[in-house]
């Protein structure tokens, strides 16, 4: 069963996990679309409550995760078995440590966890924590981070030429190692490629994270691949 947000990330979203869903075998009972302004998600829990299905695949917007996954427990499905997958933003390491342990176990798959174990961006936590009151950095903020630093890098190479032709053609093919892994501009289609890693969230030392236990290295975007 699919809850989502009625827009279009989460209209993609439902598209591509159907697909491949349906294309492994699986039956999705129904797809309920969620006003994306002020919602409500009580009514729509309550019929996946009702239809009982093993999975939930859920789309809302990082900012809705915790009202979501409140409801979620009021609603009682924190004690059915349904199991909650969906993309990273329903566990955004924003949200995540005031969520409850109703999350533990729930599965996602997103390019950037704070938890991510590396060098790189252990310091990228720290500091990022330091600089903001304890809070944890999430993928919006790695976002903002690794564009500075592609706009840094590009500036290097054009020596400070701040030309659109020729920061683009500096910034095509470029490679490096952010907090979230390794990273690369495709110089053809201009998109990030980027590893994407599936995360069950756990508790680890007390407190609510977003566990890698797979990795999906260098992907490219798989519509824009589907249509060559």
């Amino acid at each position: 069963m699919i809850i989502q947000s009625d827009w279009a990330p989460g209209a993609e979203a439902t598209a591509v996990f159907t697909d491949r869903f349906g294309k492994g075998g699986g039956q999705i009972l129904d797809t309920i679309k969620v006003p994306l302004a002020n919602p409500d998600f009580a009514p729509y829990l309550q019929r996946a409550r009702d239809l009982a299905p093993d999975t939930l695949f859920v789309f809302v917007p990082a900012g809705q995760a915790g009202t979501f996954a409140k409801q979620f427990v009021e609603r009682g499905l924190d004690k059915t078995g349904i199991r909650l997958i969906g993309p990273g933003d329903i566990t955004d390491d924003d949200d995540l440590p005031h969520m409850g342990d109703q999350m533990i176990g729930t599965v996602t798959a997103l390019n950037y966890s704070a938890s991510h174990d590396s060098g790189k961006n252990k310091a990228y936590v720290a500091a990022f924590k330091a600089a903001n009151g304890g809070m944890r950095p999430n993928f919006i903020s790695l976002g903002g981070y690794d564009g500075m630093h592609v706009i840094y890098e590009a500036l290097k190479k054009t020596g400070g030429k701040t030309d659109g032709d020729a920061l683009m053609a500096a910034m095509k093919g470029m490679t490096w190692e952010s907090p979230r892994g390794p990273i690369t501009i495709d110089p053809d289609t201009r998109d990030i490629v980027q590893n994407i890693y599936m995360r069950k969230v756990e508790k680890v030392d007390g407190e609510l994270h977003n566990v890698e236990f797979a990795t999906f290295d260098a992907v490219k975007d798989p519509v824009k691949a589907a249509k060559k």
